[in-house]
This record gives C-alpha cells, structure tokens and sequence, in this order.
C-alpha cells in the first residue's frame, strides 16, 4: 500500500519521444490547466530564491549522467522557470516549444536523443542554443498535478539506458519529497498556505548564496493593531481571525505577481520580499494591497474591516541576517499604527531607537544579577503643614557598562512589559526594604514608596511574597507605601481590588500615582482602599506662570480630599507653585524645589537635620 503523504509516482516510462505528434500543451483541458498552475502557485516555488536542499539534487544528476546541464523546471503559464539549475546561465525560457513542457503535459518521462532531429523542438529555443540531448521526468504532486520535470540535458546527442531513465524518475521523486517536506513540516502556515517565518529565514539565506548584494524590499503588511485583534477574539471568537487570515492571504496570493513572494510571519502579519525590478515600487504594490484589504471580510454573517498598516525595510541581501530585516519591517509598521499612517519607511535613526531598546532589555538581566549594576535614589516628600519630612519615594538607577546613566523613563516602561517586571520589583523591594533597616538601625523611622506595575498586580503570590520580604527584615508594614498608576488599577480591576484589599489589611499604605491623567473613573477609585493620591506633574508644573492651568489642578485635589484621599504634588520646581498648593490645601509636594533625588546617607542627613 502506498502512503498517502508522499509524492505520487510518475506515469510509466514514455521512452524517446514520438516523431510527429503537435504539442501536447496545446490541447490540455483549460479546467485542468487552470487547477494545475493553482497548485503551482500555491506551493510557492515559482520566483524564489535559489536552494541548496535543490542544488544539491541537479549537482548529483549531472554527475551521474554525465552532462552539463541539469535542472528543476517548473513548467509556468508561458515559460519553463528554473528552481535549480546547473550548467545555465538564465532561469527561465518560454515554454513553446519546451520538451519540459511536453513532460507536463504527458505526466510521463520524456527522452529526446537528438533536439536538433525532431520536428517537436528542431526550433525550440535549446535547440537553437546547440542542446542535442534532453531527458525529464515529471515532478507529480500528491494530488496528481504535474508541475514540471528534473531534467537533464546535453551538448551531444545520446541515448540512455532504462537504468538512467529511473535513476532520473528518482531524482524527481527527492524533488518532490523536499517540496512536501517544507510544505507541510514546519515551512507552510496550514491556514493561510504561505511560507511561514522559518522559510521566510531559508529562503533569504539561499538568495545571500546564490545573489550576495542584490537590493530587496521587505514590505510588512500587519492587519490590525493588537488591541483591535483582542478585540475581535473576544467577541467573535477565533473563528473571526481565520476567515480574515484566509481572505487576506488569497488577496496576497491573487495579487502578487513575478519578483515577490509572501511569508506568514504572525497571527494578522506578512511579510512580502520584493525585487522592484520585477515587481514594481513599493508604493505601487502597498497602494495594490491596500485597496484590495479594505473591502470587509464577512465572518459569521458579520463584516469585518481590516486595518492594515505597512513596513517598508529596504535592505541589500547578505549585509544582514533575515531577522533582522524581518524586525525592522515589523517595528517600522508598528511605528506607522503609533503615528497614525497607514504606512512607514524604515530609517537609520528609528532603527538605532529600536535596536538601542532590545540592548537595553537584553542587558537588564545582567545588571539584575551584578553587583553594582542597580542602585536606589530617594526623593524626600514634604508635609505642608509642618514642614516636616513625610517620607521619601525610591527611584530605581541604572547605570549601564557601555551606554552609561539610563533614564528610568527609558527602560522600566521597556520591563514593565517583559518577564522581567517580577525581578525588577523584587530588586526594588529588597534594596529598598534593606536601606530602611538600616536607617532604622541609626534611629531614623523613614516612610518609603516604591512604584508597582500592573504585571506585579497580577501575579498571584505577590502579597505573600510582599510579607515574606516584611518579615525577614521584621519591619512593619506601615512603612511602606506602594505606588500604583491609574492605568494599572483599572486593568483587571476585580483581581486587582483583591489584591489591594490584601495589601491594606496588611496595612501596607496605597497611592495611586500620576493621578488625573489615566482613566479617572471616581467610581471605582472610590471603592479603592487607596489612601493618598499623587497630583501628575503635568497639572502641577505650570501653576505659578499658568493661570489656565489653575481651575483644573485645584478642581483635583478637591475630588481627592472628597474621596478621604490625602494629596501629594509632584514636580514642584518653584516658590510659587508652592505657595498655591499649600493656600489650596496640598498635603504633600515633591520635587526638585524641595529635595532632588538623593543617596540614601545624604536623605538621612537632610531628615536629621
């Protein structure tokens, strides 16, 4: 019994090919025809990039027939086009005419021992070229579709012998076994049919062999943004995602013609490789694509709007390893959806941003694990009606080996969204926790703050993780006070009123920070067990200069004192900022006004004194 996973076998042995015949081709079925250059296409091979896992095959026949030319021709609408070939300068020839055309057509072996003697091909385009000798059998798809032949070819004519003729059948069926193979192991997207990110790679490193320095475009085209596609799954089900995936993927298939290939490289994302002399500019293709994926895709009888938005990353093949330009096509869409366009060029600049991002991320574990790589600054707060020192904020440092001081603006956003805003947090509390035992080793009772992110609120051992910290330092809970942004508490705001609820029974104290600039649903925030609020700078900064900015800063901290809530200014830079928050009854400032960002002796030097 045959397995029906492999390539099928080839028609029996046509032997030399008949004198008179008319060319088969012409009077194939147009159905048939038509359902055979399909399966062509939707396999991907026509236009890409030249194999090794081919090469390999037509190097082995050559040697083994003794001739100097081999090939894997794969037989196209109006042309024969080369996937491997050794001994020829072109990779492609018309298909009038051409004996591999003829082995389509019959789905058989065919053999000529003299090109230049038959009526067939005595003016075909090889023969005209001095090719005497042709052999080819036929490369059969598990389906029974011919898509063209191994063949090999001579200078001089020749016969061959029933060994060689299936030693020829055989190198057509390790051709075809490599075509099954990258489809369906690993190499295809079996709901879109494309190549997947893995062929994408292959495919980029054959071409960096066969055609170092040639330009290339990568045209990313991604769907819809990631809000807009947890949106869709959450409503209509991942059923919506693959109707959408299929439509678009027969527009790519449909739409893109000689010199471009697609790659499925994400959930909603492609990636196309464009060779402009073949495929035409960028801009014309994008402009293609675009009008094409805007017309809705029905799913579930509901129309659905896709929302693409293109990356274009220019890059010379070889210079850089297919990832990377794979990254730069996917960040230069991203950059496109941030900005509000439709469409983004990559430039030197924005990728030296991203690449600069990625070190820094790569980086941080390290400086987590080194001694010295870390540190902690403290920014003492105010009580304005005693003057008095009310605690002080911890702020994480970083000072890089290579890159120098990094601004926490710059790289706790970067962890808080990686696996790495659990060991942040943890280095924070621990550093933190430590310092204040010390201080309270020298007589000096510090209430300290530390910045949360909303990751740390969803994990489930956080509190008791918290209290462990507590306990082996044998340091009340009262001391400390977590800093949580709106942003954060709004987002799974059930698990994350648990948690809070846990924390103040604990009698860790609660501040939501950058107060009046996240979603500011009173509501909620009066359910929090929260205890003070930190006024965001940006209402804070102008209040002296700004009369316009006054209502609206003093409208906030009157909600805040409504809601039992104490009020902490941040960004206090001035006098007269000063002077209006305590007149409207400010609790608390903070800023460079009344204490920068210190070492953790000189804020005990400045409590003491």
């Amino acid at each position: 019994m045959t397995d029906p996973r492999l390539p099928q076998p080839p028609a029996p042995d046509a032997g030399p090919a008949p004198a008179s015949p008319p060319m088969a081709a012409d009077s194939t079925d147009d159905a048939a025809e038509a359902a055979r250059l399909a399966a062509l296409r939707d396999l991907d091979l026509l236009d890409t990039p030249e194999s090794d896992s081919y090469d390999r095959i037509t190097r082995m026949a050559s040697r083994l027939f003794g001739v100097p030319i081999a090939a894997v021709s794969l037989t196209d609408a109006h042309r024969q086009w080369f996937k491997s070939h050794v001994g020829t300068a072109g990779r492609e020839i018309p298909r009038d005419k051409a004996p591999c055309a003829e082995v389509t057509a019959q789905a058989g072996t065919v053999v000529v021992s003299d090109l230049q003697q038959d009526p067939r091909f005595s003016d075909s385009v090889l023969a005209r070229s001095g090719i005497r000798f042709y052999a080819g059998a036929p490369l059969v798809t598990r389906d029974g579709h011919t898509l063209g032949a191994m063949c090999v070819l001579d200078s001089k004519p020749r016969e061959t012998t029933p060994e060689e003729r299936a030693s020829l059948r055989d190198f057509a069926a390790m051709v075809m076994a490599q075509v099954e193979l990258e489809h369906d192991y690993g190499r295809r997207d079996p709901l879109s049919g494309l190549p997947n990110r893995n062929q994408f790679a292959n495919d980029v490193a054959d071409l960096a062999r066969a055609r170092p320095g040639v330009p290339r475009v990568l045209l990313l085209v991604s769907l819809l943004d990631p809000a807009r596609l947890q949106e869709l799954v959450s409503v209509m089900g991942t059923r919506c995602i693959d109707d959408l995936v299929q439509a678009s993927s027969r527009i790519l298939k449909d739409r893109l013609g000689p010199g471009s290939s697609a790659y499925h490289v994400d959930v909603v994302s492609y990636a196309l490789l464009l060779d402009e002399a073949e495929a035409g500019p960028s801009p014309t293709v994008m402009a293609e694509l675009a009008s094409a994926l805007a017309v809705p895709v029905t799913s579930s009888g509901i129309p659905v709007q896709m929302m693409p938005a293109f990356g274009v990353s220019p890059f010379e093949v070889g210079a850089a390893a297919a990832e990377d330009a794979l990254r730069t096509g996917i960040s230069v869409a991203n950059d496109a959806r941030a900005t509000g366009l439709d469409s983004a060029v990559y430039s030197p600049a924005s990728d030296t941003a991203n690449r600069r991002r990625l070190t820094l991320l790569a980086d941080f574990g390290d400086a987590l694990a080194r001694p010295g790589g870390l540190s902690l600054v403290y920014q003492p707060r105010i009580d304005l009606r005693s003057g008095r020192h009310a605690g002080a904020e911890a702020l994480l440092r970083w000072r890089h080996p290579t890159l120098g001081d990094i601004p926490p603006a710059e790289f706790v956003p970067l962890v808080e969204q990686t696996a790495l805003a659990r060991p942040m947090t943890e280095w924070v509390l621990g550093a933190a926790l430590d310092q204040q035992l010390a201080w309270r080793a020298r007589g000096a009772s510090v209430v300290v703050s530390i910045n949360v992110s909303a990751r740390n609120l969803e994990e489930a051992d956080f509190l008791p993780r918290l209290a462990a910290h507590l306990a082996r330092r044998g340091l009340p809970a009262e001391g400390l006070e977590l800093e949580l942004t709106e942003t954060a508490l709004i987002r799974n705001a059930e698990q994350v009123l648990v948690q809070l609820e846990g924390l103040r029974d604990m009698g860790v104290t609660i501040a939501i920070d950058d107060f009046g600039t996240g979603y500011s649903n009173f509501d909620y925030l009066r359910k929090l067990p929260a205890r003070a609020v930190k006024l965001d700078r940006s209402f804070v900064s102008d209040l002296g200069p700004d009369p316009d900015a006054r209502p609206l800063a003093r409208a906030m901290i009157g909600i805040a004192h409504d809601l039992g809530l104490r009020v902490v200014a941040e960004g206090v830079e001035n006098q007269a900022t000063l002077d209006v928050l305590r007149a409207w009854g400010c609790d608390e400032v903070q800023g460079y006004f009344t204490g920068r960002p210190m070492a953790a002796d000189a804020l005990l030097q400045a409590f003491t004194d």
